[in-house]
């Protein structure tokens, strides 16, 4: 891959977190995936004691390899390569906190100096009106100018509710740590069941600006069976495939050669603020 995307030299963190940033478990699933894939290990938990209300964001019990019952605590954890060097990525996962943003952003800050991290890219997904039948469309933005002179990357001019990556964007930026947000759209007809498809492509965008490339063939298989099921659904339900029809028009158009970069960005903002009082993850 080209390398003048990164060269390989940054410390980077990647942010995902499940609930609100996270339709169809797209953005949870592809960082889940990197971390498996990059082999990395958790080095870092916050104490979710201060962040999570327990009857908001319930924890679990399981059965552990002793037999034993075990709680599972819902947290956020910073996963990074056993020996850091330059060039390491770092994952920071975990559930959305449902309180004390100020001072949850502030300890992450602190392991982000901590870590001498150089740039931080957090990934989201949310729900908007487009086909399960074409390319996931994917959008990154920064309000950094550099990070704005790589590929396919714009300046957001969406305002109203956020999510914990856009609060932890801000304060990044605030402490001059160059950061970029990559979205991906989730049919917003099929939002109850996880999209393989949304996370195969974050994947694919972050290696572009990660320049590494990772193994997804299982995405791969699971993207094209995600469609295939989809299919099956609108072959038996003709409304749905009207509408898919009609998303697929509107998607083409945008798509077409005549549509200008403003035309797409605009699109893209207009799914930001499409139904902003209903299903989670639809806001970066």
């Amino acid at each position: 891959m080209a390398s003048s995307e990164n060269d390989g030299t940054e410390r980077i963190l990647i942010a995902a977190f499940e609930g609100w940033n996270d339709a169809g478990e797209a953005a949870s699933r592809a960082i889940s995936h990197l971390v498996e894939a990059l082999n990395l290990e958790t080095i870092f938990e916050v104490d979710s004691e201060h962040y999570f209300d327990y009857q908001f964001n319930r924890p679990t019990v399981e059965i552990g390899e002793n037999g034993q019952r075990e709680i599972e605590w819902p947290t956020v954890l910073i996963s990074g390569p056993a020996r850091p060097s330059k060039g390491a990525v770092y994952v920071l996962s975990g559930t959305e906190p449902a309180r004390n943003w100020k001072q949850f952003t502030s300890e992450i800050l602190g392991m982000i100096e901590e870590l001498e991290i150089e740039k931080v890219i957090t990934v989201g997904s949310m729900l908007a009106d487009v086909p399960h039948t074409r390319p996931i469309a994917i959008f990154a933005s920064s309000d950094n100018d550099k990070l704005r002179e790589l590929p396919k990357v714009e300046r957001s001019t969406y305002e109203g509710p956020v999510g914990i990556l856009s609060v932890l964007a801000v304060a990044a930026e605030s402490v001059e740590i160059p950061t970029l947000s990559i979205w991906a759209s989730v049919p917003h007809y099929v939002h109850n069941t996880p999209s393989p498809k949304a996370a195969l492509a974050l994947l694919e965008r972050l290696e572009q600006y990660l320049d590494r490339t990772v193994d997804h063939r299982d995405l791969e298989k699971e993207s094209e069976d995600w469609v295939k099921n989809i299919d099956s659904l609108a072959e038996d339900d003709e409304d749905m495939a009207r509408y898919i029809e009609q998303l697929e028009k509107a998607r083409d158009t945008v798509d077409s050669p005549e549509a200008s970069g403003d035309a797409i960005a605009e699109e893209f903002e207009r799914y930001l603020r499409h139904r902003d009082d209903n299903a989670e993850g639809q806001f970066p």
